[in-house]
């Protein structure tokens, strides 16, 4: 067998990849949409191809968003949290049997106790799917209410060892500025923590963002939509915005 070039390899081994609930429809629909879902399956199988260890967290704005959901509905927030929590362990059910179809292996796993759909979040179980070539979908956020998905994808990340998180997007990096409002607004290729911190540049809430920093986990934020970016990118190309210390 010939093995390949040692400047081929990927860039990244260990991935955390964010994936948004709107990535699961086309812009301003909600539920699951079978394309999108198809799309997002074939990303990651192209991904996989490349020996990649991956965990995805999804999150659940197709379907419920808790904190607006409190806000306009008289809903006490951990009760509306927890509601958009199960809207995750739907989207995350639903990329698993999209994956089973393309011929990718994956398990999710909750932060919150649903055992007749998902296993449990335990480290140990974890680390022993990705050595057998499973992609983990993390489900149900923390656990706890007053958290984004956001963090999940920060702690998970640091937990599992990742080398890098991955926040995939609709738009092809962070701006100095709304692009769709301010036609001078550039797209930076990197940015440091501090500084995205410091402009409140919107990458992540305030606390994925910091737990990123103070571990030095760097964050790519890409436009998942383009065909074959999140193989690009953990093979090292300079796609979208990379956040680093």
């Amino acid at each position: 067998m010939t093995m390949r070039p040692s400047t081929d390899r990927p860039r990244y081994r260990r991935v955390l990849l964010k994936l948004s609930g709107e990535s699961f429809a086309p812009e301003g629909a909600f539920g699951i949409h079978p394309e999108e879902l198809a799309s997002i399956a074939a990303e990651i199988a192209s991904a996989m191809s490349e020996g990649l260890e991956l965990a995805v967290v999804v999150g659940g704005g197709n379907i419920i968003r808790g904190a607006r959901l409190a806000a306009v509905g008289k809903f006490d927030q951990s009760t509306a949290d927890y509601m958009g929590m199960l809207g995750t362990v739907i989207n995350g059910l639903a990329l698993k049997e999209a994956l089973k179809s393309v011929g990718v292996e994956s398990r999710v796993m909750s932060a919150i106790h649903v055992p007749s759909v998902a296993e449990s979040f335990i480290r140990a179980r974890a680390l022993r799917h990705f050595e057998k070539g499973r992609v983990i979908i993390l489900v149900a956020g923390t656990g706890n209410p007053f958290f984004t998905t956001d963090t999940c994808a920060s702690l998970r990340a640091i937990e599992l060892g990742a080398e890098v998180l991955l926040k995939a997007t609709k738009v092809d990096g962070i701006y100095s500025a709304d692009p769709r409002k301010d036609p001078k607004a550039t797209r930076y290729e990197t940015l440091k923590f501090s500084k995205a911190l410091e402009q409140k540049l919107g990458v992540m809430d305030l606390t994925a963002m910091t737990m990123c920093m103070e571990h030095a986990l760097p964050v790519v934020v890409f436009d998942y939509k383009t065909k074959d970016n999140i193989r690009r990118v953990i093979k090292g190309e300079s796609i979208g915005t990379l956040v680093n210390a």
